[in-house]
């Protein structure tokens, strides 16, 4: 049975590191070495070395490193196709040639500092390893060779690297070197500046799929006591936000689509679709966009998959940020409000696209500004630029706000909330009289998937900032307005539940008056008794609940069927646009039924393919 031997301390400020020495023999043998002047620990074995300085390692010798894959981070294809590969591996002397095939040579010595061993690899925890064992060859790039072959299978594919389980890892790792004199090194190095910030997001993040105002204070003011810059604190958020259960299994089918769309070398019109469905369901499920914009970045850059010639709101943005931010001399001038309106209007039309040419225009920008007060520029440069970001906070929160209004159940809203998208209407429609409405409403109104709840929360929500702006209304009315649609919209889902089950297991039929009445007595008291409702159901939300189940029942047992039968779209759509049923309900009435018939899931996705 191997023995392990761990070090454990610290190097600067942040970085620790753990050194594993795992062997049969391990206690018997010197593997490091203490430089006290220079403060350089020293792990060896006969060929192999890695210091650690308080600026980074250096290494020489066979092995590599590890870690896990980041949500989002850039991956080599073969890697990208195969769910099942989690971990990234490196080997030093390893370079890959225009086939993908790997070569080795013996140059394996090299040196990395900590900054860049957190920007390359994971951002809180990497592992080196290096292997001294009699029965690999003597040139180096055979040995790198042989330990890919040997352990690359497990260490690509382990849970254990990001869960850092080290005794498992060693446990799998060491018995495939099949040597029982063999000496394994792992060294584990950890940021412990990231990790503190990457627990706080994700402890904050994980309580409800949002960070509150004084939440996100608080992570600003650690990744600022901390230095941690805007990228790495992105790269943890957005790697955080991705291995929520409720998000990962969205976002895996959106990749795994993408992922087919690149081995056709297209993005058909039924792909596109399931896209922007995947899409739309996030924003019912609170995930994320973010995660999306992601994975349309790395799986489509440089693929071809679309090609277009950069459009004219890109052309526009361009323009804007290059012209006054960066490249004009220097010269600075401020942003007017065409101007301003201009790049709302970008990021709008980007959103629609999911074009993130938009997104990387501002992320050069904000770097270029950095660099430049940096170097000794006027801080007031930042000035421009932040005028900037606020108006685009601006849209993305009242955008978040209205869709969440428009398509989620059960959203309640506050006066504070609605003060705050008070505050947010008065200056878009400073940039221009009703920017507001031509932003966020009009087109909300023409989208197929607004249910009747969504629409009258929607309509009540404008028509009561109209009111407080004119002082005829306040923000109190307005509350209660919206608080009443959705206590409406929740009394209506429990009911709709449970009528639906009592039909089913009690009442064949539930067409005559006094059939009603019983249904609706023993349904009150039933919710009654499971404190889902509080008092009596107004008559009106009973009489649609019943009209709901009648047209479901039409649908499900005449129209669903014929539809099937003559793939006919037209009767489809008929329905949708006359039942008065939401899209989204029917949608899952549609897939029940096919699941409980067994019937392939393509032909539904043909029927509705060109329809969302």
């Amino acid at each position: 049975m191997h023995k392990d031997i761990r070090l454990h301390g610290q190097v600067g400020s942040h970085v620790e590191y753990f050194v594993m020495v795992v062997g049969n023999d391990a206690y018997q043998r010197y593997f490091f070495n203490i430089v006290q002047e220079e403060e350089h620990l020293r792990i060896f074995s006969p060929g192999n070395e890695l210091i650690i300085s308080p600026e980074g390692i250096g290494y020489q010798g066979n092995g590599g490193y590890f870690c896990e894959y980041m949500f989002g981070v850039d991956q080599p294809s073969s890697d990208l196709s195969k769910p099942d590969i989690i971990n990234r591996l490196v080997m030093y002397g390893a370079r890959s040639n225009d086939t993908g095939s790997i070569r080795f040579s013996d140059r394996t010595q090299g040196e990395e500092s900590f900054e860049n061993i957190f920007f390359e690899g994971n951002a809180v925890c990497n592992y080196y390893f290096f292997v001294h064992s009699n029965q690999l060859s003597r040139k180096l790039k055979y040995q790198q060779e042989e330990l890919v072959k040997n352990l690359g299978k497990i260490i690509k594919r382990s849970e254990s690297v990001g869960d850092e389980r080290d005794d498992a890892l060693i446990s799998n790792i060491f018995p495939l070197l099949r040597d029982d004199s063999a000496q394994l090194f792992i060294i584990k190095l950890i940021n412990r500046h990231h990790r503190e910030y990457r627990d706080l997001f994700k402890s904050l993040y994980y309580r409800n799929k949002k960070i509150a105002d004084d939440d996100f204070a608080r992570l600003v003011k650690l990744a600022t006591t901390y230095r941690i810059d805007r990228y790495q604190q992105e790269r943890m958020r957005i790697d955080a936000m991705y291995r929520h259960p409720s998000n990962k299994r969205i976002v895996d089918e959106y990749r795994n689509i993408l992922l087919a769309c690149n081995s056709k070398g297209e993005i058909s019109h039924l792909d596109n679709a399931r896209l922007t469905r995947l899409k739309t369901l996030s924003v019912r499920n609170k995930i994320p966009g973010a995660l999306f914009y992601t994975l349309d970045e790395m799986l489509k850059r440089g693929r071809n998959l679309v090609h277009h010639e950069e459009q004219d709101y890109i052309a526009a943005t361009r323009e804007v940020l290059q012209g006054i931010f960066l490249r004009e001399k220097e010269i600075e001038s401020p942003i007017n409000r065409e101007d301003m309106l201009n790049l709302i209007q970008a990021k709008k039309k980007a959103v629609e696209n999911r074009d993130h040419s938009f997104d990387q225009l501002m992320l050069d920008a904000s770097k270029e500004c950095d660099e430049k007060i940096r170097d000794g520029a006027d801080p007031g440069l930042m000035d421009g630029f932040s005028y900037v970001i606020t108006y685009l906070d601006r849209f993305d929160s009242v955008s978040n706000l209205i869709s969440q209004l428009a398509f989620m159940e059960n959203v309640r809203v506050n006066e504070e909330m609605l003060q705050g998208l008070l505050e947010h209407k008065a200056a878009f429609d400073n940039l221009r009289e009703g920017c507001f409405e031509e932003l966020f409403i009009h087109e909300l109104f023409h989208n197929a998937y607004l249910g009747r709840f969504g629409r009258r929360k929607v309509t009540a929500l404008l028509a009561g900032l109209r009111a407080v702006e004119k002082r005829t209304g306040s923000t109190e009315e307005l509350n209660q307005h919206l608080q009443k649609i959705d206590q409406e919209e929740r009394i209506s889902s429990v009911l709709l539940e449970h009528v639906r089950d009592r039909i089913r297991n009690f009442y064949s039929r539930f067409t005559t008056r006094a059939d009603q009445e019983a249904l609706r007595r023993e349904v009150i008291e039933e919710l009654k008794n499971k404190r889902l409702i509080k008092a009596d159901i107004p008559d009106h939300i009973f009489h649609e609940t019943i009209f709901t189940i009648k047209k479901e029942a039409m649908y499900l047992h005449s129209l669903l069927p014929q539809i099937i039968a003559e793939r006919n779209v037209g009767l489809r759509e008929d329905f949708l646009e006359n039942s008065g049923l939401d899209r989204f309900y029917v949608e899952e009435l549609e897939r029940e039924y096919y699941e409980k018939n067994g019937l392939s899931l393509e032909g539904l996705y043909q029927i509705r393919k060109g329809l969302s």
